[in-house]
């Protein structure tokens, strides 16, 4: 059975990546899109565009929706799209704040729906291998986790310039970061924050964050975010016995491309995979009967509360 989606929102992920994926993917079907663009909505590809976005929550024919709007306007639709007895799908960060990501998940509970949010760097099989290596024991007790997302982009326009829409470095691509460091030390896992250092740009956000941090009192972690660096995505978690390193392929967004992993002396190699396409035939099953892979809901709901606390010093 195919889970029949609705899109809010045509932007750049939608239309380049995740509009495709829904049309590659096992088990999915793009149904309709609304966006403030018609011209973008008709670009995806879908069977019926809607006007407004309260038009797909009230397809009769839509299973699910996958919202990919600014980030101060995910509480309010993801609500909404619950309460219209949709499943969500809905783009990191699911909220600008963890009062907000509780609230979401609340209305789901309430509502009998499910809530998941857009991290496809979960279902990347070369991530998922990190997992693997770093929670089985392969590279013994983990000791240190360091990892950059740093871009330069001269964004103009953006919500992600604007502090009040849920913009900053450290929300739009620290996030990926503290999903490696729930994923590796559980949901539950407690942090220490040791340092901050911070450069704030004139609309106020913070256009770097380096953060210094112990997780579980015996694994320290570095992580870099920016959109004024140079580009560099880089992970690496090192243990009592091994480490593993990203190499081939973007650490966080590695696309449709071949990866590799060095895990102590050994480069492991993956090949080219659409983590988008892997996203949504898993959700797309798992809204459907229940069989398809998600994260935990706890791991938004950590991550939340990380960035908050690293936000609030």
């Amino acid at each position: 059975m195919n889970t029949r989606w609705g899109f809010l929102g045509a932007g750049f992920v939608a239309s380049r990546a995740m509009g495709p994926a829904v049309h590659q993917a096992r088990g999915a079907q793009l149904h309709a899109v609304a966006s403030r663009d018609e011209i973008r909505s008709r670009v995806l590809e879908p069977q019926v565009i809607h006007a407004h976005y309260e038009d797909v929550l009230n397809d009769d024919h839509v299973d699910a929706v996958y919202i990919s709007l600014a980030n101060h306007q995910h509480l309010e639709w993801v609500t909404r799209a619950l309460q219209a007895g949709k499943h969500v799908l809905c783009e990191k960060p699911l909220g600008i704040c963890a009062s907000d990501v509780d609230n979401m998940y609340e209305v789901a509970r309430t509502e009998g729906r499910h809530l998941v949010e857009a991290t496809w760097l979960r279902w990347h099989p070369r991530f998922q291998r990190v997992v693997e290596l770093a929670t089985t024991g392969a590279l013994g007790e983990v000791q240190h986790i360091e990892s950059s997302f740093t871009s330069q982009s001269d964004m103009t326009e953006n919500y992600r310039l604007h502090p009040e829409m849920g913009g900053g470095a450290l929300l739009d691509v620290g996030c990926y970061q503290a999903h490696v460091w729930t994923a590796v030390c559980g949901d539950d896992l407690e942090v220490s924050v040791q340092n901050v250092e911070r450069q704030i740009g004139p609309t106020g956000i913070d256009l770097t964050t380096h953060v210094d941090v112990n997780l579980n009192s015996y694994v320290t972690a570095t992580a870099v975010s920016s959109f004024v660096m140079p580009a560099s995505q880089t992970l690496e978690i090192r243990g009592s016995d091994s480490s593993v390193r990203m190499v081939q392929g973007e650490a966080f967004t590695s696309w449709r491309e071949r990866s590799s992993l060095q895990i102590g002396d050994v480069e492991e190699s993956f090949d080219e995979v659409d983590a988008f396409v892997e996203m949504v035939e898993n959700v797309s099953a798992y809204f459907s009967d229940g069989s398809g892979w998600v994260f935990p809901w706890e791991h938004t709901a950590r991550v939340a509360e990380i960035l908050d606390t690293i936000s609030a010093i």
